[in-house]
């Protein structure tokens, strides 16, 4: 039998023990009433904090934007995560090591909360991933 039909090269799938996949997502989130507060190098420590939690949490960034008021993501990760539990885990985190960074942030805030407590997530093919990267890496230059 020919082996080379079972052997899957070059097509975006990952393995993992037992299984393979291509799951991305395209994530967004906005600050709590759309303030326009990750400006003036927030926007790019909010971007390395959030490659922190990817490396930790062990799950890809394809593409990120920060804008004044929401992020941009597009993520690759492994089955056994739910989105749910990654939106909370970088909403969460950000916002505490924001906060300690930056406490004006707080206070130009009611109730103290940086993100809206809502976000999008939308699947991503194959074929329509190149299109969601341009779309978020061109968010800057419509602003």
């Amino acid at each position: 039998m020919d082996k080379s039909i079972y052997s899957i090269n070059n097509n975006g799938l990952t393995y993992g023990r037992g299984y393979v996949y291509s799951l991305q997502y395209h994530i967004l989130w906005c600050t709590k009433y759309r303030k326009q507060i990750l400006t003036g190098g927030i926007d790019e420590e909010l971007k390395s904090m959030l490659e922190q939690i990817a490396a930790e949490y062990s799950f890809t960034i394809t593409a990120m934007e920060v804008m004044p008021d929401h992020v941009h993501l597009l993520l690759d990760c492994k089955p056994q995560f739910m989105i749910s539990d990654m939106v909370k885990i970088m909403k969460g985190n950000t916002a505490r090591w924001l906060f300690l960074e930056h406490p004006e942030l707080k206070r130009s805030l009611r109730g103290g909360h940086l993100w809206n407590p809502s976000y999008c997530a939308v699947t991503v093919s194959d074929r329509s991933r190149a299109q969601v990267m341009q779309y978020i890496e061109s968010q800057k230059e419509k602003a």
